[in-house]
């Protein structure tokens, strides 16, 4: 059965409807840090949380003027700790706080927690986490363990989950909930964790799959001297995309690597409104023609952009070679496999629908233009900055 004329409507509707409800979640993925290190003399911990996700969690920012001063963080010291501290528990290890400090980094600024506890850990620590839960649900916790004799442990932290989390590939058991704790704590990470954390990465990265798609909306045409033709036959649309996400897939690997690895370290600051730059002008070239070279040219070249985008889970982590050789082929395999969940799925939609009057209206012309739309108010907010003035 053919789609018919409103349901292209509908669909098309929908997905600039969504494309723009995602500019207001299109920022890095929200991580937290935890550095565990357990010794025969007791526990000693290191958090570290970016304060533009304290900020939407506890309105840090209390004049509203779009900068955290030292003043405003200061001010909301006892609150961040409080927060914070009801959210971690480690298992039979009473925490309690030893300092405090704020550290800058490429994505932004950081609160950081020094916590010490006298437990000595006979095994691989089961710790709770829920941290952001209640504002954020993408949020994830990332913890390197290390314990005086055994190889470093790393823990994917959900705190949407119902289970107690263990080191990535050990076996886990549902966590008792302690008095006056959170009745929901975290989940076990599993063998193959920083794979799903891939997939979730690109699934969740709207302005990675926004780009996608402006790279997608004309993948089912062909540009003639009279303007956009359908294509006749799948093949025509699949070669095509396939060379584009390649080129893509290509370039993103290798500054994720690089990025990860520290050899070339980017700012956020750059790197955030360039990849908004990349999808105004994959979507202009969509409506007027502005490239002298192959549109998989083009893809290689913004993947180098993006990958830099990838990187911020993996480059905190500072890990031992093998476990971040590891960590770095299942994350990239992971945005590979969320990527081409995409692919397919958009690229099948777009070639039911290709031959329908409205597609160069609603879906090339519209589309790229909601985009570009979008892209622009990404730009303007990428570029102001939130700053912590010095002490």
């Amino acid at each position: 059965m053919k789609p018919t004329p409103h349901f292209l409507r509908v669909l098309l509707s929908w997905l600039v409807l969504m494309t723009i409800a995602g500019a207001a979640q299109a920022h890095k993925s929200s991580d937290s840090y935890l550095q565990i290190d357990a010794t025969g003399k007791g526990l000693a911990v290191r958090w570290d949380i970016a304060l533009r996700d304290l900020d939407n969690a506890l309105d840090i920012d209390t004049n509203d003027d779009g900068k955290l001063t030292w003043g405003e963080v200061k001010a909301a010291w006892p609150r961040i700790e409080r927060y914070a501290m009801a959210r971690l528990r480690i298992e039979g290890c009473p925490l309690r706080q030893t300092g405090q400090a704020l550290e800058r980094r490429n994505d932004g600024a950081y609160a950081v927690m020094f916590l010490a506890s006298d437990c000595l850990l006979a095994r691989a620590p089961r710790i709770s986490y829920t941290l952001f839960r209640d504002v954020d649900p993408t949020h994830r916790g990332i913890a390197k363990v290390q314990r005086t004799g055994e190889p470093l442990a790393l823990i994917l932290l959900d705190p949407t989950r119902d289970a107690a989390a263990s080191p990535a590939g050990s076996a886990t058991a549902n966590a008792s909930a302690h008095s006056g704790a959170s009745a929901s704590v975290a989940s076990t990470t599993g063998r193959w964790a920083f794979l799903r954390e891939g997939v979730r990465h690109i699934l969740g990265g709207y302005d990675h799959v926004l780009f996608l798609l402006c790279l997608l909306l004309p993948s089912v045409m062909r540009r003639t001297a009279q303007g956009w033709q359908p294509v006749e036959r799948l093949s025509q649309a699949v070669w095509p995309v396939l060379g584009l996400v390649s080129a893509f897939t290509v370039a993103h690997s290798i500054t994720l690597a690089l990025a990860a690895t520290k050899v070339v370290s980017l700012p956020s600051a750059l790197i955030e409104p360039a990849i908004a730059v990349t999808i105004i002008l994959a979507a202009l070239d969509n409506v007027w023609p502005i490239f002298p070279v192959r549109r998989a040219v083009v893809a290689f070249l913004f993947g180098l952009v993006h990958g830099f985008g990838f990187a911020g889970v993996l480059a905190e982590l500072n890990l031992p070679t093998m476990q971040f050789v590891w960590a770095l082929l299942q994350f990239n395999v992971g945005l590979e496999l969320g990527q081409l969940m995409i692919v397919v799925s958009v690229t099948g939609a777009l070639f039911l629908l290709r031959k329908r009057p409205q597609y160069r209206g609603w879906a090339i012309r519209g589309g790229s233009l909601a985009a570009m739309v979008v892209g622009a108010l990404w730009l303007i907010e990428r570029t102001a900055n939130v700053s912590i003035l010095s002490i």
